[in-house]
């Protein structure tokens, strides 16, 4: 019996992991340590060395960075079946973001050596470079968004993404977005003020319902249409 049949089970929601051939899944679950992490707790900080490659199995965590004066902006919310953390690994470079749990975790980790030896093999090789690719292209629609897109297209915009994962591109939209109003303004690097005042506006057309710690999309329609 495979003990680690549960946890690639859980993981394989995942589009990225799921791609993987099951012996890939296997090899990448078996060689992992497990790493807990309960709520506001870092896996690792900006600047530190590189500490290899991560997948999360149950809770969420954020990356994020923090300027001089305190202010936070959230990059992504990670969850169930993200794997994150290859860049600094294969570049060696020091992390570039804090990722810290919002939610109790468990999450697994493949070591630098052991993730350097897996990139021998070219199906996983293949694979790390499609995700490098989905996450620079969540890079470059996020500079799209804060570049030219009106603050309400931003906030619309984010909302798919986030109804498909933020880091996941579920082929299925999610009706229920798991983020606190807080927590999207720092998503958008905008104040709590203007995200209520436009989130109350764009209930009001009937695309989203804003419930206690999270916002409910009605109409995915509706959203689309505040597409500038």
């Amino acid at each position: 019996m495979d003990l680690n049949a549960p946890l690639i089970e859980k993981m394989s929601g995942n589009p990225w992991f799921q791609s993987l051939p099951m012996a890939e899944r296997q090899n990448l679950v078996g060689n992992s340590t497990q790493v807990r992490l309960a709520v506001g707790e870092s896996l690792f900080r900006r600047g530190d060395p590189p500490a290899g490659f991560f997948g999360i199995v149950d809770g969420r965590l954020k990356a994020s960075s923090v300027r001089s004066d305190g202010k936070e902006g959230i990059l992504v919310i990670l969850e169930q079946g993200n794997w994150f953390g290859q860049m600094s690994t294969i570049t060696g470079w020091p992390s570039a973001f804090d990722v810290t749990a919002v939610e109790a975790a468990l999450v697994l980790k493949l070591s630098p050596e052991a993730f350097n030896a897996f990139m021998q093999n070219a199906v996983f090789a293949r694979a790390i470079a499609v995700l490098l690719c989905q996450h620079t292209s969540l890079l470059y629609q996020m500079l799209e968004d804060a570049t030219l897109h009106s603050t309400r297209t931003r906030i619309a915009r984010r909302l798919m993404r986030l109804a498909r994962g933020d880091a996941t591109l579920a082929a299925e939209h999610r009706a229920k977005i798991p983020v606190s109003q807080d927590t999207l303004a720092m998503m958008l690097g905008i104040s709590r003020q203007t995200l209520a005042l436009e989130l109350k506006a764009m209930a009001a057309q009937g695309a989203v319902a804003l419930r206690y710690g999270h916002v409910e999309i009605v109409s995915m329609d509706v959203l689309m249409s505040f597409d500038d």
